[in-house]
């Protein structure tokens, strides 16, 4: 027979640490290239000029992959029958094809083969992502997730100061900057790996593929689950204003404010610092504050809120020290959110047997939205003059429209 989720017992600190460092260690290899080295690298093949354009093409179509990958993957692994588990194959297999991508990226001598590496790594990186958040229905009661979300939504800033801090400090060797955060992560994931007490699947459990089957790996009927539908697109349209601050952040400071294109991983790894101080404060007290009270919905649409009106305030900046006030505010609104938002998403999943290829379909709306807002950048960018305060404008109504997109959500208060 199918294991039983061991859903409705409590977990321990020693559980949560280690799940937590698993997820730090799967928010590092994914955002460090977002973040710097990706960028730097598109900038050194083409220039400045054309590193825009470049960098589009890039995040754009490995955006689409991971938005593939993450459900199917996740998927492949609610059908995992192997004796080491459903979840546990996939940690392995994502974070070992990823790092392949990755080093792939790191030697290109031209774009192409950038996007190629690239297009790897986000596909086998998202198939990690996806058995790592599949462990939270797993293993985690209603009672503990809006808590265990919250240390988890502390992992992003976390992973952003670190991936910053380390490719700033092997700045001097292109490959290791590359390369540094994937054996980090390697060396976190690890562990949990090992001592995970992972669901096990019987072969004769396992459901028969079709076309049907695998065609509705991506696709949750919205008239059925309105709840995780309009969560859904909350998380699209917040996810959409992140991705824009993050892939235009260098880009930003060079022409907005002026910043010499040297400076640029110093800066981003303070700006990042900064915003990630608010995060981590902002998700611990958070996610227990709506264990306590019972509610998600109010949390995360202040959230959203907040970190909208944050954007609106960087696209306002004119120095430094203003973008990074906005930073910070930003960093309080994404805090609470990163630490409800997936307990919210926890509570209104469609179907308990398989949650890794729902949540994988719901991460479609965190992966679509770095396909979006590439795809939408040169376009405002071009009708604002090319000024990326218009661009972090746009972000920030993303994120307030985000914002009014989770009323309508009803089986959680």
């Amino acid at each position: 027979m199918t294991a039983t989720p061991p859903s409705e017992r409590r977990v321990g600190w020693g559980f949560v640490t280690f799940y937590a460092l698993a997820f730090l260690g799967t928010c590092l290899v994914l955002i460090a290239p977002l973040l710097v080295t990706l960028a730097l690298k598109v900038n050194s093949l083409v220039g400045i000029e054309a590193a825009p354009r470049n960098l589009s093409l890039v995040t754009g179509v490995g955006a689409l992959v991971a938005m593939v990958g993450n459900p199917f993957l996740g998927k492949m692994s609610d059908r995992t029958t192997s004796r080491l588990g459903m979840r546990r194959p996939w940690m392995a297999i994502g974070l070992l094809g990823g790092s392949l991508g990755v080093l792939v990226v790191a030697l290109a001598a031209d774009v192409w083969v950038v996007l190629i590496g690239w297009c790897a790594a986000q596909l086998f990186f998202n198939g990690l992502l996806a058995a790592l958040v599949a462990v939270l229905p797993d293993q985690v009661p209603g009672s503990q997730r809006g808590l265990v979300s919250g240390v988890l939504g502390v992992c992003l800033p976390i992973a952003s100061v670190s991936g910053t801090y380390v490719v700033q400090l092997f700045s001097a060797s292109e490959l290791a900057m590359f390369l540094a955060p994937c054996a980090i992560a390697g060396v976190l994931i690890a562990p949990f790996a090992v001592r995970l007490d992972d669901r096990r699947l019987a072969p004769s459990d396992r459901p028969r593929w079709s076309l049907r089957e695998f065609l509705g790996t991506f696709y949750v009927d919205p008239r059925r689950n309105s709840d995780f539908t309009w969560a859904f697109v909350s998380r699209f349209l917040f996810v959409t204003a992140y991705a824009f601050l993050v892939t235009y952040q260098a880009y930003f400071l060079i022409n907005r404010l002026g910043s010499d294109e040297a400076e640029i991983p110093g800066l981003i790894f303070h700006s990042t610092l900064v915003q990630s101080a608010g995060v981590v404060g902002a998700s611990l007290i958070g996610g227990r504050l709506s264990d306590r009270t019972g509610r998600r919905k109010a949390f995360v649409l202040t959230a959203s809120a907040t970190y909208g009106m944050a954007l609106l305030a960087i696209a306002s900046s004119t120095d430094l020290d203003r973008f990074l006030v906005g930073m910070a505010l930003a960093g309080l609104g994404f805090g609470v959110y990163v630490a409800v938002d997936l307990a919210l998403v926890a509570d209104v999943l469609p179907d308990d047997s398989s949650t890794a290829k729902d949540l994988g379909v719901f991460n479609m709306a965190g992966a679509l939205p770095f396909s979006v807002a590439p795809a939408v950048a040169p376009t405002v960018l071009a009708l604002g003059g090319g000024s990326y305060g218009v661009l972090y404008a746009v972000a920030g109504l993303c994120a307030l429209l985000g914002a009014l997109a989770i009323l309508p959500v009803r089986r959680v208060r």
